[in-house]
Formats: C-alpha cells, structure tokens, sequence
C-alpha cells in the first residue's frame, strides 16, 4: 500500500469504511446528535441570558430611557441583578428637558394601584406593585388612543381598556381605588387608554403624592409634588410644566438633598437608621405617608423611577450621546432601541439573569455527559474496526495514518449528525424556557435570542470531542507492531490496563470523599457535590470497569465450571473475555442509573429538608397577603391584632440581597434572597436561633443562618457588608444566628434596614399565630373578607399535596433536564449494544459452524444480557449509596434520602428491558444470515 499522506487522503477510506459499517457507527451518529441538541440548547438559553430583550411595552414612545442601573457589578465578575427599582433624581427632567432635539421628558413613576369594583373585588391593572402612574407618563405609549380627557383634579383617574373592562366602568363613571396602601377612595374616571395592562393614571400632582415621591409635605390634595409630571420643550426650546390637581405648578427642581442620595445610593453606607424610618414602619402594615396633613419625609422623595425622552425624527442617537456625555460618573444608563424593555420592571434583569445561572448549571453535567457517551460510542464502534485497521498497519500505514483515519471516519458520521442535532437544540431551548415561563419564573413576553453562534460552538466543541476519542480508541492499535495489531483483532486484550484500573479507582476515591460535603455544608452547594460525585463515580468505574467485570466474569467462570449448562458457560466466558467490550456497556447503564438516582433524590431530599425546616419554624397558622393590591394596606396590622383569637402577629417580606465578603483573600459577591423581619418575629416563627436574639432586629441589624455565619466568620456581634435590594450599600451588625437558613434563607434583614430600599415600601404578608380554635380562624376570615384585596391561607407548606409547588425554579429545569439527559442515556446505551452485537457476527456465525443451534446462542445471550443488567444495577446501587446516605444524614438526619420508592424499581426495569431488547433483536437478526456468509463477511 502506497503510504497515505496528509489529512485529505484520509477522506476517500474513511468514506468507504462508513459505508461498510454502518450498523456499526449508529451508536456514534445518536450520540453526535443527542450530544449536538442538548449543548445547542444550553447555548441558546445563555446567549438569551445575555442578549434578550423584553418588548418595549409601555415605552414604546420614548426614544431615550435614562434609569438607574439595576445591576450590580462585583469585581472581576458577571453582574448580579437587583430585583428592587432603583430611582432617578427628579431635578433631571428639567435639565434634559432643556437639551437640543428632545421634545419631551417625562419622569415616569410607578406606585401599587388596584380598582375595587361595585362588589368589592379588586381588579388589578397589569403588574399591582407598579400599577399607578402620572398622566404624563402616556406619553411613552406611542400612539395609544384615549377617549375622554385626562385627569387634572385629585379625584380624577384614567384607566386602561382591558382594566376598565374588568371593571365594569366607563368614561364618567366612579370607583373605588386603593393607591399605594391608602384606603379606597372614589375617583372618577375621566379617560380610558386603549393600551392594555398599562394601569391606572392619575393627575401628576396626585401621583407624586401618593407614590410618596414629594417633597416631604403629606397631606391634603393639590399639594406640590416634585418633578413626576413633564416638561416639554418646543422647536424654540421653550418649556412648559405640567400642571397639579389644583392649578399647581409641578416643579421639575424636586428636592435637591433627596436627589444627590438618590443618585449616589450605591455608593453611600447605611451605617445606622432610625427605628421609625418610614411611617407605618411600628406596624409593619405598610409605610405609606399619612393622609392628615402631617410632615414626614419619604425616603424616596424628589425621585422618579425613570425619565424618558422624545425626539424630533432623527435625533435619537445625537441625544442619547448628549445624555451619556451630561450624565458620566453618576450611574444612570441611558438606553434606546430593544433595550427599553427592560427597563418596564427591575424584575426583567433577575429574569435574564435566571437564564444565565441555569445555562451555567447545566452546561458542566451536559459536556460530562456527552463527552462520556461520544467517547463510549467511538470506543465501540472503532473496537469493531480493529481488524481493518491491523490491516492497514501490516501493508505500510504508519500510526499517525490510522489515528487520522479513525478520526476522519468519526467526522464524517458527525457532520451528517449535526445539522439536526442542532436544529433539535434550538427547538428545546424553546420547550426550556416555555417550561420556566409557564412556572412564572420568566416573563411569558421574554424571548429567545436565536443566533448562529450557539450552533458555531457546538460544531467546535463536537469536532474537538470526536477527534480526541477517535484518536484515543484507535491509539492501542495504531501503535502496536503490524504483526501483533493483526494477531489481536481477532480478539480482545486479555489484560485491562493497570494504570487505567488504577486511575479509575482513584476517581471513585475522589468521588466518595466529595459526597462528604454535605455533612459540612447543609446548603444547595453541598447537595451539588452528591449528584456530582455520583457521576464522577461512574466515570471511575468506566476506568475501572474492565478489570471489574474481567474479575466478575472469572468468578462466574469458576461457579458454573460444573453442573451448568452450554449456553450459561459460554456467556460468562464471554463476559471474562470481552471485558473491554462489556465494561464500556456496562459503566453506560451505570452513569444512566446513578445520574438518575443522584440528582432526581438529592433534589428531592433538599426539598424535603426545606418544606421540614419552614413547616417546623412557622409557628403561624395563617398567612395575610394582597397580592392584587401590591402590598398590604396601612393599619392592616393592628386590625389583625385586634381579631378575636390573634396571640401574635408579625410583617414579613422577602427581597434580594448581594453578600460582599472576602474568601481566601480574594473579594466575593454572593446573591440570594432575603426576609425582612421586624424584633416581634420570633412569636410567629422559630428560625432556630442558636445564638442572640431575633428581639434585636432593630436599626441596621441582620441575622444570617449558621451555614453562613460559619463559612464567611459572620457571628453575632460581627459587622457584614451587604447591597440591598435597590443597591444601597449596608454596614449591618450580625444579632443573631440561626440553624433553620435552608428553609428561611441565609439573610434576615431588620424592617428597618429594609425601609426606604424595595420597590413598594410595603409589607407582602402577614404571618398570624391563633389560639388554634375554628372561631379564631373564622374570626380572621371575617377581617379579610371586610376588606378589599386581603386573603388569607394557611401556612402549612404541604397542605396542598404538590411538594413541588413552591420549588425554585432550578429544581424544575434540573428535573427537565434529568428527563431529557436519561432519554439520551439510553438511546445511546440501546445504539451502543445493539452495534456491539452485530459486530459479533463472525462469533456466532463460528459457533453454528461448531453446532451450537440457534435457541442456544439467544440462551447464552440472554445470559449476557442478564449479567449486564445486573452488574449495572449492582455497581450503580454501590456508586450512590455513600453519597446519597451522606445528603440524607446531612439534610435529614438519618442515612437515607427522601424521594419517591417507585424510582428505583422503575430503573431496574427499564436498564433490564434495554439490554434485553438492544441484544435480543440484534442476535435474532445476525441469526437469519448463514453462517458461512457471516464469516466471509469479515
């Protein structure tokens, strides 16, 4: 044979060995495909993460947003979403009111609104915490229609097409509002904005009193508001104000103290608050200003939550290079075109974040996985080749040749797999994010961004993955003598390599000390550590596995040596011969096992241990909300107090905070979710305090789980460095530690910590502790059904049956993706043996010669089978029994996880039906060709 030279030639053999093996490079085409959708997918959900957009909504009109940044940015990191709005200084509308090309500003705000119908239901208007607006802000609709006028008195309101709808109302008619936790009020309804869940709109005076946006004076209507009206600026630059409920000129100046803390807030410490920061604050019921005239400063006065700006045709790109130029080094963003969506809600950024951190999960499991299943494939399908490539070697082709043929060969099956394997990769991601949208953990509206760069780096992902295990498979061939290469394709290394077995063996080491994390850390990380080390395990046993089974084998060799039948005998030689061949079947169905195992009862396990630490620290029988008024009403606390049967009552709120610390000297940043709590918490809840006192969650003060406490020297007396919800900066003192941080989180924050730095300034529920008796309950139904928008229900977090319910919305992809990965697991476990098989033509073909009948030979292999299945099944009930006994004992306290008892039998079964079938049809086919034909065939 004439010496193959460069990469091209390799083409035209590699092409022809495809064609004759067909059967054989199934298994690698189903991987290839398989391994192509599921890292497509992830890529698709970390390119939208990054890249996609809300649709603009109700700022479709404005041509320049500038807002707050509503991320945080630590350090040599991804940025952290901040789910809690963050202001802009109200004297900013005037000023770029005032700059060439704009022909409007209007200082939007947003404050909880909710109309309540004739019958007493609360109809909300879009999103209830940001449902209320001043007039001006129908200007960033765009060309929304409006029948009637717009409000200019106090007791005026517009309302949108699909909420008057609800309603029941129209143009003229009056109706109850409740604005930002004041009790309803009559207003008449002078307008209606065709623009559906846009909300309510009130005169701008009125919204800026309201929203508690002034400039500190609360009281009667027609006060002076600050700067949440609009100014617009004509051809000549002339600008005009908006005007108040009474006449009022609304002054764009608002309150310059207000403003400069409301533009340096991420930069300023809060090193101490007063325990009465916003009114309400003693009650907890909201902290809204007072409505009888008496002063008292917002912590949000003289801000808005956004400025927009419209242009003359043409200028929009002049302006916002002015804008950025006037407002460097504050902060502020300013943004056009796709990105105005996400400035609608400071949720839209959490959002896409949620999509970055899933991708993040999921893309190490996926490329371990489908680099484990591409290698095993190549592994078998160049093991059948053997003899070809000996061949080659005995008539000149030198090492590197055959390597470039084994890799060239595998490449062109992967090239053939690919176009639909990303193509299906596109098609999951959208069921991926479909299944978060339909769980409300993204926004239905959130689209896809779909690119061509997800599929460019799968493509150089796959290529790399098949060149390394191609390469790999056909090393031992390609270097041994021609002679010896040809001597052995016949048959199977008798000796597993030692430095192989060794390794693997150390793997499972490493993989059993890893699953001891969870009895250090009771938190999600260290029940990561258990999926993982199950996998790693069956890594460890694929490299072990040879020298496993060659040992299980040898065994059953010598117990059926006497007594047992021709077909028994000959299966368990098979199975100590072929060790090579059954180890790579063998550790497949092993990982499917233990990857289903692990993660489907460690995700399981951490949510039973979660629903027990908030059932046993929920002292409270019932829960108060208003989830369509945006918040509770003021006075709603006391009111709850008062009822009849009521020993305790406490607010309770969540929000999200950044954890700034340093770990082995290097700065760290930590998002997570945060309770706000006020010093009388402790009579409804028992977060399992171990040392210090929930009493002295007063000022600035948090209390932080025992995991925390401990990984980050965070004890009681301690000072934490925090950002709040809104990116204010917190110097907060440690008052307390607790034990229960996996069912309540790691972070109390004290109410008064929190004042002033959440979207609404709020309460979202109530938690209440009874005497136990029916009248109490009865009692308590009767308050929530006396006022609009309350309800109530019971605490108990598995009184509904669903113990997924409330899961975070990692559980739910984690599981998607345990149905998506397991499917793909056997897939290629049922390509994988039914390639092996039919390569074993000659082998059967050689035993009919011999006189084995064929009910024999489908005897021995079903024995095979059955060995198969049960050294799976028996290696993989070893590989996760340590670790899952460690996350029970850790989680639950006792050595064993929680999880459904059907699981286990239902694997059993499915690994037992898919090496029966994936052997027995093969075998029945390669029974049908004559035996002689079998073996010219080779």
């Amino acid at each position: 044979m004439t010496a193959m030279t460069g990469k091209t030639a390799m083409l035209g053999p590699a092409v022809q060995m495809v064609r004759h093996r067909i059967s054989a490079l199934i298994a690698v085409a189903c991987a290839v495909l398989g391994g192509a959708a599921l890292i497509t997918g992830t890529g698709v959900l970390a390119e939208s993460g990054l890249r996609s957009h809300l649709p603009a909504g109700r700022l479709a009109g404005a041509d320049v947003i500038v807002a707050a940044d509503q991320e945080f940015h630590p350090p040599g990191d991804l940025p952290l979403a901040l789910p809690e709005r963050r202001t802009v200084p109200a004297q900013l509308v005037r000023e770029l009111a005032e700059l060439p090309g704009v022909t409007d500003a209007v200082g939007d705000l947003g404050f909880p609104a909710a109309l309540v119908d004739a019958q007493g239901r609360v109809v909300p208007a879009g999103d209830p915490r940001a449902a209320g607006h001043g007039w001006s802000s129908v200007k960033l609709l765009g060309d929304a229609r409006v029948e009637g006028a717009g409000p200019t008195g106090a007791d005026e309101i517009a309302v949108d097409s699909a909420t008057a709808t609800a309603a029941g109302v129209e143009l003229g008619d009056r109706i109850q509002v409740m604005a930002n936790a004041r009790p309803a009020t009559g207003y008449r309804v002078s307008a209606i904005v065709d623009a559906p869940d846009t909300g309510v709109f009130f005169a701008d005076a009125t919204a800026v009193r309201l929203a508690g946006r002034g400039s500190g004076v609360s009281g009667g209507s027609g006060e002076t508001g600050s700067g949440a009206g609009s100014t617009g600026a004509g051809p000549t630059g002339a600008s005009g104000e908006g005007i108040g409920s009474s006449g009022d000129t609304i002054s764009g100046s608002g309150s310059g103290a207000s403003a400069s803390a409301s533009v340096t807030d991420s930069d300023t410490t809060v090193s101490s608050i007063a325990a009465d920061t916003t009114p309400g604050s003693s009650s907890g019921a909201g902290s809204t200003a007072p409505t009888n005239g008496t002063s008292t400063t917002s912590p949000r006065a003289g801000t808005v939550d956004l400025i927009a700006l419209r242009t003359v045709p043409g200028a929009e790109a002049k302006v916002a290079a002015e804008v950025r130029t006037k407002l460097k080094g504050t902060g502020l963003e300013v943004v056009t075109g796709a990105d105005r969506g996400d400035l609608v809600s400071p949720g839209a950024g959490a959002s896409r974040s949620l999509l970055i951190v899933l991708a993040g999960s999921l893309s190490g499991i996926v490329l371990l996985i489908t680099g484990f299943v591409m290698a095993s494939a190549l592994a078998v399908s160049i093991g059948g080749q053997r003899r070809d490539l000996a061949l080659m070697r005995a008539v000149g082709a030198t090492p590197r040749q055959i390597r470039r043929l084994a890799a060239a060969q595998s490449s062109v099956v992967a090239a053939v797999a690919l176009v639909p394997g990303v193509a299906l990769g596109y098609l999951l991601a959208g069921r991926f994010r479909g299944l978060l949208a339909d769980r409300g953990f993204v926004p239905a509206e959130l689209p896809l961004t779909f690119s061509p760069l997800p599929a460019l780096a799968t493509v150089l992902l796959l290529g790399l993955v098949v060149q390394v295990s191609a390469r790999g498979s056909a090393w031992r061939t390609s270097r041994m003598p021609a002679t010896e290469a040809v001597a052995e394709s016949r048959s199977e290394p008798r000796e597993p390599s030692r430095i192989r077995t060794r390794v693997g063996v150390l793997v499972i080491v490493g993989a059993t000390a890893m699953s001891v994390l969870p009895l250090f850390s009771r938190t999600v990380i260290g029940a990561t550590a258990t999926s993982l080390a199950g996998v790693f395990g069956a890594i460890g046993l694929a490299l072990a596995g040879p020298a496993l089974v060659r040992g299980i084998g040898g065994a059953a060799v010598r117990l059926t040596r006497t007594g047992a039948s021709a077909p028994t005998w000959l299966a368990m030689a098979n199975v100590r011969a072929y060790a090579l061949r059954n180890a790579g079947i063998v550790s497949t169905l092993a990982m499917a096992v233990v990857f289903v195992l692990t993660y489907t009862l460690t995700q399981t396990t951490v949510l039973a241990a979660t629903a027990d630490d908030t059932r046993t620290g929920t002292l409270a029988q019932q829960r108060l909300s208003a989830p369509g008024l945006g918040g509770l009403p003021g006075g709603t606390l006391d009111g709850v107090r008062g009822t009849s049967g009521v020993r305790a009552a406490a607010p309770v709120s969540d929000t999200g905070v950044v954890w700034t610390y340093e770990q082995f000297g290097e700065p760290q940043a930590e998002s997570g979710s945060a309770m706000i709590l006020t010093p009388d918490a402790a009579d409804v809840l028992d977060l399992g305090v171990r040392d210090g006192s929930l009493s002295r969650l007063t000022g600035a003060t948090v209390a932080v789980s025992s995991d925390a406490a401990r990984s980050r020297d965070a004890g009681v007396g301690r000072r934490v460095s925090l950002v709040l919800g809104d990116g204010a900066k917190a110097d907060a003192e440690v008052v307390a530690v607790y034990d229960r941080g996996l069912g309540f989180g790691d972070v109390v924050l004290s109410h008064d910590l929190a004042a002033g730095h959440t979207t609404t300034g709020l309460d979202q529920s109530i938690l209440v502790r009874t005497d136990g008796t029916a009248d109490a309950r009865q009692a308590l139904t009767a308050f929530a059904a006396s006022r609009p928008g309350l309800a109530v229900e019971d605490t108990d977090p598995v009184s509904s049956g669903d113990g997924l319910k409330d899961a975070p919305p990692e559980v739910w992809i984690n599981l998607a993706t345990i149905i998506v990965l397991l499917v793909y697991l056997l897939l290629s476990i049922a390509n994988k043996l039914v390639a092996a098989t039919a390569q074993r033509r000659v082998e059967l073909g050689a035993l009919r010669l011999n006189g084995t009948t064929p009910r024999q030979i489908r005897a021995m292999m079903r024995r095979e089978a059955a060995v198969t299945a049960a050294t799976a099944l028996t290696t993989a009930l070893l590989l996760s029994a340590v670790p899952l006994a460690l996350v029970g004992q850790g989680f639950l306290g006792r050595p064993w996880p929680a999880g459904p008892v059907w699981l286990l039998p239902a694997l059993a079964l499915t690994v037992t039906v898919t090496a029966f079938l994936t052997i027995e049809l093969p075998t029945r086919q390669a029974l049908r060709t004559p035996p002689a034909d079998a073996l010219r065939a080779q």
